[in-house]
Order: C-alpha cells, then sequence, then structure tokens
C-alpha cells in the first residue's frame, strides 16, 4: 500500500508541481526550504487548495482523478495538524478532543481515546482552558484532536515551527511514541534537520514547488544527484544501536554497521536505537590514519561517489561507511591533492556529530 501523488496547481504566480510515491506507513517527511511550496503540497493533499489537477492515491482509494473525479475535502479521511494549534478557546482540552471523536461514526472509529490521552501525555490537562496551555500542550491536543477523527492520513504542518527550543524538545518524544505506536501513516512537513532526522522513515525534498527527490531517509539526504547535497549546509545521517556508555569520560558508543562511533551526550541506555546527523562540511579526509588527533571519531571509509562544483570551489565526496553513506565537502584543491576516485580507501575524520533518539 502507497501514497501516489502526481499533481500541479498554478497558484497567482507560484507552480506546484509535485510527483512522489511513498509507502502508506510510518513518517514521510516533506522537506525543503521556507517557501518551497511545502505547506502548498499539503493543503492540496488534504483538498484544501482548489484547482489542483492530477492524481492522488491513498492506499486502495483515489482521492482525485486526472479523469476528472474528486473526493470532496470533508470525505477526505485526513487529520490535520497546522503550524497555530487551531483549537477552539471556548471549549476546554477534553471538549476539543472530543469534537473530532464525536465527528466520526462509531463504525469508522480507529482510535480509542484513551489511548491517545495516554500517548500525548495530556490527562492532567482534560479539564483545563484552552487559553491556560503551554505551546507544546497546545499541540499536543492539536494533534490528539486530528487522531481521534480515526484518519487514514494524519498531515501535520510544521507543528512546531512557532514553539521555543524547550516546547519543541517536550513534544518530539510524543511524535516519535505515535510512530512506533499507531499504524497512522503521517506527511509531516519540515524545513528542520533536526526534525526530519529523527522522525522520518522516508523524505520527499521539494523546491522551488518541484518535487526533486523521494525515497528512504537516509539514502535520499546522500543522494549525489540531489540538490541538497550540492548545498553547503548537506549532511548525512547513520543509524544504529548504543552499545556502551562511559560514565567517566560521558561517551556512548554507537554501533554503525560493526563500526563503532563515540558520541559525547548525557546518559543513554544500551541497546537504544539512535541516529547521528553529519554535517558534510565536518567531515575531512585523509589517506592515512592520523595516530594522534583529538578527534573521536576516525573511520576507514570507501569512496563511492565524487562531484566537483567548480563556481564554488568545493567538493562532494560520498563516503561507504559501515554499509552507510556520508557526505564529505572539501576543497577542489584538496582532492586534486589527494588523487582520490571512486572505489579509493580513505580516513574519515568527522569533526562533529549531532546524535537523535
Amino acid at each position: 500500500m502507497s501514497i501516489k501523488v502526481d499533481i500541479s496547481l498554478l497558484k497567482q504566480e507560484f507552480c506546484l508541481e509535485a510527483q512522489f510515491s511513498v509507502p502508506k506507513e510510518g513518517i514521510t517527511a516533506i522537506f525543503g526550504s521556507s517557501g518551497s511550496g511545502k505547506t502548498t503540497l499539503l493543503r492540496a493533499i488534504a483538498g484544501l487548495e482548489p484547482n489542483v489537477i492530477g492524481d492522488i492515491e491513498v492506499g486502495d482509494e483515489s482521492w482525485l482523478s486526472s479523469s476528472g473525479s474528486t473526493v470532496a475535502t470533508h470525505q477526505r479521511s485526513v487529520g490535520y495538524v497546522f503550524q497555530d494549534s487551531h483549537l477552539f478557546t471556548h471549549l476546554n482540552v477534553r471538549k476539543n478532543l472530543l469534537y473530532g471523536f464525536n465527528r466520526t461514526a462509531r463504525a469508522q472509529r480507529r482510535i480509542i481515546f484513551d489511548e491517545v490521552v495516554t500517548l500525548l501525555g495530556i490527562d492532567s490537562l482534560l479539564d483545563k482552558a484552552v487559553v491556560q496551555l503551554s505551546g507544546g500542550e497546545r499541540q499536543r491536543v492539536s494533534i490528539g484532536r486530528a487522531l481521534l477523527s480515526s484518519p487514514q492520513l494524519l498531515l501535520l504542518d510544521e507543528p512546531m515551527a512557532a514553539l521555543d527550543n524547550d516546547s519543541k524538545s517536550e513534544i518530539l518524544p510524543y511524535l516519535e511514541r505515535l510512530h512506533l505506536t499507531l499504524s497512522i501513516p503521517m506527511l509531516y512537513v519540515s524545513h528542520s534537520t533536526e526534525e526530519v532526522t529523527r522522525l522520518a522513515d522516508h523524505v520527499v525534498l521539494i523546491e522551488d514547488g518541484k518535487t526533486s527527490k523521494y525515497g528512504p531517509l537516509l539514502e535520499t539526504v546522500a543522494d549525489m544527484d540531489s540538490r541538497l547535497a550540492s548545498q553547503a549546509n548537506a549532511f548525512g545521517i547513520l543509524e544504529g544501536k548504543i552499545t556502551a556508555y562511559d560514565d567517566d569520560f560521558r561517551l556512548a558508543s554507537l554501533d554503525v554497521g560493526g563500526v563503532a562511533f563515540r558520541i559525547a551526550t548525557n546518559k543513554i541506555e544500551i541497546n537504544t536505537s539512535a541516529r547521528i546527523r553529519v554535517v558534510a562540511k565536518d567531515v575531512s579526509i585523509c589517506l592515512d590514519k592520523p595516530d594522534r588527533t583529538s578527534i573521536l571519531n576516525v573511520h576507514q571509509a570507501k569512496v563511492v561517489d565524487i562531484r566537483e562544483y567548480p563556481l564554488q570551489g568545493v567538493c562532494m565526496v560520498k563516503l561507504n561507511v559501515g554499509n552507510q553513506s556520508l557526505l564529505a565537502r572539501i576543497s577542489r584543491y584538496s582532492y586534486r591533492h589527494l588523487g582520490i576516485s571512486v572505489n579509493s580507501t580513505v580516513y574519515a575524520q568527522i569533526k562533529a556529530v549531532a546524535l537523535v533518539h
């Protein structure tokens, strides 16, 4: 089962052209810079944008067909979470949640009220007025209301964009819990690499109104044919399990395909699944393994692809480490000086990693 989108929309001076197919499970991030068309794409899928042409299929249902048939907005089984929570201020938390629940026919209810309340940690908020809630609490209630309509698809439009860092840190674990517990697929709009790295299984890259790449997260962000890989903020993602923790040095060991990465972090449980985000400009390349260095992670790697960008004076090198992909952004001079090529064996010096789990 999959979500298939092949649509176009002309909206004033903006043109949206989106084409992708992703599994109807897990979290798919729609990732791009501000103004790239992420929200317009989400609204088009929900049926909130007029004049959309093309095809939208969710599982075995056709919501829009190029033949002209369309499912009305209110008949599309979606839950929509906006940047602003859009809660009803004249209702308390319980009644806001029941609004979505009661509007769903009994036979179509697949989500239990108490389950959502527990998963989102909002049981203590049920009798509170909306105005008494923090930003993070409002968004958790908004997500709960959307879930209680038992949608086939949950659409989240930058749900943390308006939150401060503390509120974001508060809500992320709840989103992860939903991901692991419920079987509702999610399309998650974001321009935050941290959110995408932490939450997504798949990703759709969008720029200037056009989807450019889509697929599994780890493969797609390291795809050398994507525009993302050519940018100064290009990054790779590695995932594995925590195998050890050193209390004295506050270092965790993450096993990535048999390669141990040392990560400076607070206490973390052994066997926890985790990902690390590695920015390409934080990776340097050596032909010989340095014996004395303050860099915690120096690993043997194989060069699998190389792209030069003469106008920028840089070169992007794709490396295989532990059967996963890293990107290294080095100068063209360094590339020529090292004399590396595809299939070269080198050492990657990784100056910094960001742990997400």
